[in-house]
């Protein structure tokens, strides 16, 4: 009974570091997907001055002003939807789908819509990553 106690505890105390690192390494993955998904063209800074900007047109979003361009609030799930590859009927976006090499691990997300919805986990990190770009 007692090395189960012992077991048990120790388990918790396992779980609780693993939950404890999740939003630094979420955060690491985040920031890695845009800097090899988006920074090319958006630039670091998200500012659309990548190295691979130069001679497209449209010329790449400034993505740091999103919120600013919806009365403030970040659209979220139209943000998603957009890295995701879904353009609302626009066939001549030049952005790249970027929805398959973003499956994975799913996690409930309500992106504003008042409905939780499985997503994949790198998707919602790197829509957060762009929303706290937003100046």
């Amino acid at each position: 009974m007692k090395q189960a106690i012992v077991a048990g505890t120790a388990a918790l105390a396992m779980a609780a570091v693993i939950a404890a690192c999740a939003p630094d390494q979420q955060m690491t993955t985040a920031r890695s997907d845009y800097m090899n998904l988006c920074a090319g063209c958006h630039g670091t800074t998200g500012k659309g001055n990548g190295p691979a900007a130069a001679g497209q047109n449209p010329r790449p979003a400034d993505i740091t002003t999103i919120a600013a361009r919806h009365d403030g609030e970040f659209p979220r799930l139209q943000v998603m939807s957009h890295i995701y590859g879904y353009t609302m009927g626009r066939s001549e976006s030049p952005m790249p789908q970027f929805g398959d090499l973003l499956e994975g691990r799913t996690v409930m997300y309500d992106a504003g819509d008042g409905r939780e919805t499985p997503t994949p986990q790198r998707l919602v990190a790197l829509m957060e990553y762009v929303e706290r770009m937003q100046e």
